[in-house]
């Protein structure tokens, strides 16, 4: 059975950082991706990194770049996502997603390509 369990959230100042862990279990294969998606208070989700297991392609929304990085740790089966120079529109429920794929389809789609989803880390940036 897939599981993954997002953790790392919390409060912080603007300008600050936090880096949030997606633990993942039950994949048979490293063919997927893993992406990190936000939501906030009335907007629609997000996907804001994305990372393909097998070979470590990443790619970012605007709104991430240059702030954001996601990593793997494939000895943990871990995908991480360091934010720096948080501010308050980084506020938002952050969830963990993946979902198996070919290498040359590529990882960054809206939400509704995901199919295996964790149950999200509050992140909220106070200015």
């Amino acid at each position: 059975q897939v599981r993954l369990v997002e953790s790392g959230g919390g409060s912080v100042q603007a300008g600050g950082s936090l880096r949030l862990s997606c633990a993942a279990s039950g994949f048979s294969a490293s063919s997927r991706c893993v992406a990190w998606f936000r939501q906030g208070p009335g907007q629609e989700r997000e996907g804001v990194a994305f990372i393909y297991i097998g070979t470590g392609t990443v790619s970012y929304a605007d709104s991430a770049k240059g702030r954001f990085t996601i990593s793997r740790d494939n000895a943990k089966n871990t995908v991480y996502l360091q934010m720096n120079s948080l501010n308050a529109e980084d506020t938002a429920m952050y969830y963990c997603a993946a979902r198996y794929s070919d290498p040359w389809r590529g990882c960054r789609d809206p939400s509704n390509a995901y199919n295996f989803w964790g149950q999200g880390t509050q992140v909220t940036v106070s200015s």
